[in-house]
């Protein structure tokens, strides 16, 4: 049985390259789904259907209407990467105002594995917000790992080596197996 990924997507660069990121997951045995933040899918506008094939689902970037199916399957896991200091602070503060929030926010709480990779500047990572947003997130259950080299001196972050395989590699399973949480 093939295992679902949620990949999220905020707007860093890293989202960017959000398809090398879902075909480094499929390579490890996910069936991804794929959530983009408002913002990161206008970066992907032009070519969405082209990720629509690569997932074979939708891509959502907005929250469903009353009635209105969201047409993915249910996530045995998710990962929310690049994750932005925007994000990680309204998230913290339960603000979960773009689906790419709401969704692993809620997630959390129902037992689902979620990691966080952020990609963010040492300038914005010094706020001390960001800290105390991390540390929130942590005491949720979210695994917050950041990646080598992050947080990045200002301007200077490696958007297209961003290593999704540490975030995919840190849920500790592959298909079938789980992280030992209830």
């Amino acid at each position: 049985m093939t295992r679902v990924l949620y990949l999220i997507a905020t707007a860093a660069g890293p989202a960017q390259h959000i398809d090398d990121g879902v075909r480094q997951a499929q390579a490890a045995g996910w069936d991804v789904c794929l959530i983009l933040s408002p913002t990161a899918a206008t970066w992907w506008a032009d070519r969405r259907a082209e990720l629509e094939e690569l997932t074979g689902h939708p891509v959502r970037s907005r929250y469903t209407g009353p009635g209105e199916s969201g047409g993915l399957p249910k996530a045995d896991a998710m990962v929310v990467a690049p994750l932005t200091t925007t994000s990680a602070c309204k998230w913290a503060a339960g603000i979960t105002d773009t689906v790419a929030l709401g969704i692993p926010a809620e997630a959390v709480h129902l037992g689902v594995p979620v990691v966080v990779m952020p990609f963010w500047s040492t300038a914005l990572g010094a706020q001390p917000a960001v800290a105390r947003a991390v540390n929130t997130l942590r005491e949720q259950g979210v695994h917050v790992l950041f990646g080598p080299g992050e947080p990045h001196p200002p301007k200077q972050g490696e958007s297209a080596g961003f290593p999704w395989r540490l975030a995919l590699d840190s849920l500790h399973l592959s298909p079938g197996t789980s992280m030992g949480r209830p």
